[in-house]
C-alpha cells in the first residue's frame, strides 16, 4: 500500500483543479474518478511503479560502487576472468556467509568497523530511501533493501569475496532507521517556504535524488 503524504505536508503539489459550478458547494465528494487523481504527494508513484526507478536507481549505485572497490581494493576486486570469478562464486553460493565471532564487534565479516558501520549503514539508507521517497510503504522500502543486499552481497560482491553474514543483516537493518528519518526529513522540509532554503535542505537529505530528478527522474 502506497504510503499518503499529508496534505499539510505536501505543500508543494499541485493543486487539483476546480470543477465547481457557481451555487455548487466546495464540499462536494469527489468522484472516484477524481480520487484516483488525488497526489500522493509530490514525486510518489502508485505502487508498484516505484519499482522500476528505484531498481534503476539501485543498479547504478551498484555498478558505481563495485567500480571504485576495483580502483581501492585492485585484489581481490579487479581480478577478471572465468577461472578467478568462478572460484569466488562457488565459494559464495556453496560456503555460509562469512561470520567470525573472535573478532572485533562489527568487524565479524574481517572488514574495517567504519566500513561495516557507517559505509553499510549509509548504502543501506539509500536502499531504503528511494522505494520509500517513490511511494513505497515502509515494509516494502525495507524488503526492497533486504533484496538488494543480497543482490550486491552475491551477484556484484560475489566474484571477488565471500558475503558477509554481517552486511546482509545490518545494512537493511539501518537503511530503515535512517533512511525513515531521511524520508521524514525530506517531507517536511516541505514546509519551508523559501523555495532556494527548501531546495538545500531537501539537497541534504537526498542528494543523489535531487541530482536525478534535475535530470529527469520521475522521483
Amino acid at each position: 500500500m502506497p504510503f499518503a503524504v499529508p496534505a499539510d505536508l505536501a505543500a508543494d503539489a499541485a493543486p487539483l483543479p476546480s470543477h465547481s459550478r457557481p451555487g455548487q458547494s466546495s464540499a462536494t465528494p469527489p468522484t472516484p474518478t477524481a480520487r484516483a487523481a488525488l497526489p500522493l504527494g509530490q514525486g510518489e508513484l502508485p505502487a508498484p511503479r516505484w519499482l522500476g526507478p528505484s531498481s534503476a536507481h539501485t543498479a547504478g549505485l551498484f555498478l558505481a560502487l563495485r567500480a571504485g572497490e576495483a580502483y581501492l581494493w585492485p585484489a581481490p576486486f579487479a581480478q577478471i576472468g572465468i577461472a578467478p570469478w568462478y572460484h569466488h562464486y562457488r565459494d559464495a553460493f556453496t560456503r555460509p556467509p562469512i561470520f567470525d565471532p573472535h573478532t572485533r564487534a562489527f568487524e565479524w565479516d574481517h572488514d574495517r568497523y567504519a566500513i561495516n558501520v557507517f559505509g553499510h549503514g549509509l548504502l543501506g539508507s539509500e536502499l531504503y530511501y528511494r522505494p520509500r521517497r517513490c511511494g513505497a510503504s515502509p515494509w516494502e522500502a525495507l524488503a526492497f533493501a533486504a533484496g538488494a543486499s543480497l543482490t550486491w552481497e552475491y551477484a556484484f560482491e560475489g566474484n571477488g569475496v565471500r558475503p558477509s553474514a554481517l552486511d546482509l543483516v545490518y545494512t537493511p537493518l539501518s537503511g530503515f532507521v535512517l533512511g525513515e528519518g531521511r524520508y521524514w526529513g525530506w517531507t517536511l522540509a516541505g514546509r519551508v517556504s523559501s523555495p532556494t532554503l527548501r531546495s538545500i535542505v531537501r539537497s541534504l537529505f537526498d542528494p543523489l535524488g535531487e541530482f536525478e530528478r534535475a535530470l529527469g527522474a520521475p522521483c
